[in-house]
This record gives C-alpha cells, sequence and structure tokens, in this order.
C-alpha cells in the first residue's frame, strides 16, 4: 500500500471544518485500487442501487444507513424477503484505516468485504458476475467501485476531537471526567485507543457465548473462539443496539456489562474483569461517549 492525499481533506477545508483528528491528510489506498472521483461516484450509485440483490429490494444502504453513521437500528441484520442474520450490522465510518472486516475478520481488504453482503443468502443473495452484469459492469470494476466509495466515508469534527484539537471546552466537565476514567479506571482504552478508537483486534468479552464462535470460524485456533473485532466508537452514542448480536440497547447496559466483568467463559479476555464503577462515574462515562458523535461525510 502507499499513501495518497485525499481530496476529501481539501473539501472539508473549504467547508470550514476541521480536519478529523488523527485521520490527518493520508489514507492508505491499494495501489491498484487508486482513488478517483469518477470511481468513487461510481460506486456510491452502486451503494444505493437495489439491482444488486436478487429480488432487487436491498441496496448496500438498506442495511448501512448513511443517517445512522451507515449501520441501522436492528439487533441483526435483515435480508430480501425479511431474511434474518446472526450479527449486527458494523458501522461503515473510517473503514478505510480498517486492517481486517467483519466481526469475525474473515476479509482482509475492503475489495473483498464490499462483495460479501452480495453472496450472503440472508442478505442480497447473488452471484458477483450475476449482480455486476446487471449493473453492466465486470466484477473487479464493481469492486473496486463500491471499496473506493467506502473509503470516503468518514466520521471526525466531533467535540473530542476539537479538545484534542486545542479546544478545552469542547468537552463538558461530566464529560472530561469520562474521558479519564476511560483512559484510566474503565480500562477502556485496553481495546479502544488510538484515533479510531479501535485496536483492530479481536477480543472475547462473553457476549454471545457459547453460541457463535466468532474469529475461530476463520482460524481455528481455540483463543479466538468467541472473540469478536473492536468497533470503533465514533458515533456509537447515536446508534444502538450494541455488540455483535446487538443484544444490549443502550450505552448503560454496555456499561453496566463491562462494569461486572463481562460473561466468564474459558476464553475470556484478561482486560475483562470488574471495574465497581459508581453510579456517578457510569453517567460520565455515556456522557464522554455522546462527544464522539461527529460530522459523517462521504463521498469526494
Amino acid at each position: 500500500m502507499k499513501w495518497l492525499e485525499l481530496t476529501i481533506v481539501a473539501a472539508l477545508v473549504a467547508a470550514e471544518l476541521p480536519i478529523p483528528a488523527g485521520l490527518d491528510a493520508y489514507l492508505p489506498v491499494p495501489e491498484e485500487n487508486p482513488l478517483t472521483p469518477e470511481k468513487v461516484e461510481l460506486g456510491k450509485k452502486l451503494f444505493f442501487d437495489a439491482r444488486l440483490s436478487r429480488d432487487q429490494t436491498v441496496s448496500c444502504a438498506t442495511c448501512h444507513d448513511p443517517k445512522l453513521a451507515f449501520s441501522d437500528s436492528r439487533k441483526v441484520a435483515r435480508g430480501i424477503g425479511g431474511r434474518v442474520g446472526e450479527r449486527r450490522v458494523p458501522r461503515l465510518i473510517n473503514r478505510g484505516y480498517g486492517t481486517s472486516f467483519f466481526w469475525d475478520g474473515r476479509a482482509a481488504t475492503l475489495e473483498q468485504q464490499v462483495v460479501q453482503p452480495l453472496l450472503n443468502p440472508k442478505e442480497m443473495d447473488m452471484k458477483v458476475e450475476d449482480a455486476a452484469a446487471r449493473v453492466g459492469l465486470d466484477v473487479p470494476t464493481l469492486q473496486r467501485a463500491l471499496a473506493s466509495y467506502v473509503r470516503t466515508i468518514l466520521s471526525g469534527n466531533s467535540p473530542y476531537d476539537r479538545y484534542l484539537q486545542g479546544d478545552r471546552e469542547a468537552l463538558t466537565e461530566q464529560q472530561r471526567i469520562g474521558l479519564r476514567l476511560f483512559r484510566g479506571k474503565a480500562g477502556c482504552t485496553s481495546c479502544h485507543l488510538g484515533q479510531n478508537l479501535t485496536d483492530e483486534r479481536f477480543h472475547n468479552t462473553g457476549i454471545g457465548w457459547p453460541n457463535d464462535a466468532g474469529r475461530f470460524t476463520v482460524t481455528g485456533k481455540t483463543q479466538d473462539r468467541g472473540a469478536f473485532k473492536t468497533p470503533s466508537l465514533r458515533e456509537a452514542a447515536r446508534t444502538p443496539p450494541y455488540m455483535h448480536d446487538g443484544s444490549l440497547s443502550t450505552l448503560e447496559e454496555v456499561i453496566h456489562f463491562y462494569d461486572k466483568g463481562g460473561n466468564r467463559n474459558p476464553q475470556l479476555d484478561p482486560e475483562i474483569r470488574e471495574m465497581r464503577l459508581t453510579a456517578e462515574e457510569k453517567l460520565a462515562l455515556v456522557a464522554f461517549l455522546q462527544a464522539l458523535n461527529g460530522t459523517v461525510r462521504d463521498g469526494m
């Protein structure tokens, strides 16, 4: 991979919006799929095109709603004919910075990721070749265009970003307390770290144990049983429910789950342990997570 300057940065500057903290002017882009405005525009059209599904009722945007940080409000995905999946629809924001994709990390690149919902019988239920032919494209063109568009879906300019950029008033006092807890007593940065607030790794918290093997289905390693990818916390406050199975309805439930040390099982991540937070500390953490909502932009 080489690092290419995004024209979206110029657009943010023109709109007098700060560059998202840490998401600077560069994005990892594969050399074989350079970003171009034409390709991104095509990818956006395809993203909203229901012809890519077997019965032409479902598009990528059906589950990845721009109004909901490119996710939805259901516990698990729902595809053509009301077919119900097993896992929560992930937010697509800032995925151009991802190192693997899906809750179990089974795709190594966005080019691989974007076609798997087409193939999934519980989602769009189409052969990629047939979907591409239906919209008058070949498979590589469809893959590269969709992946290019997804790379431009970015979240930034949150109160947290502005605080990091030096605006000490961007966070309330309660949110600043929550940030200190996030970095300290609550231990959230063990997994939610860096500019995107994710380590891009896989952890067993006990959610869904033992019904979903998670990362184990990809690697076959015992230590990966029940492990799932750490999601970015950007825009999390506006996109409930939570966890890979959508089993927790509110941020308060999420914090309570971690406060009690997760669900015990043989593969529980060693970082998951009882925190004994006070009621005030839990409220402060919720307030901080709300400060991670920012401006979501897409396209070039």
